[in-house]
């Protein structure tokens, strides 16, 4: 659980990912169309990955992706795709200083 604490304060979004997964994929896209460079954790990909994911699991983000921004657990695909939708996600982004206007 500290792991993950670490690894989200150190940058404005992450996200915690698998290679093999196209919501993952959708995700990460619309962060890139923003602009945003976010730092993503590929899970099936890194040493303790699964152990990460234990973690993810324990702090209520039971599946990938898992977004976090500002070093605070936005959620999965669903939470981001209704924030995109209704114009969140983008205050939030230039709030947590990952998006400049």
């Amino acid at each position: 659980m500290d792991r993950v604490k670490i690894m989200v304060f150190e940058r404005p979004v992450v996200i915690f990912s698998k290679g093999s997964c196209i919501m993952s994929h959708t995700v990460k896209s619309l962060f890139n169309d923003f602009g945003v460079n976010p730092t993503v954790y590929e899970l099936d990909e890194i040493a303790r990955g699964h152990e990460i994911e234990q973690a993810l699991s324990a702090i209520g983000c039971g599946s990938v992706p898992a977004v976090f921004i500002g070093g605070e657990l936005v959620g999965g695909v669903n939470e981001i795709m209704s924030l995109q939708l209704k114009r969140g996600l983008k205050p939030l982004l230039i709030r947590a200083g990952a998006l400049w206007v």
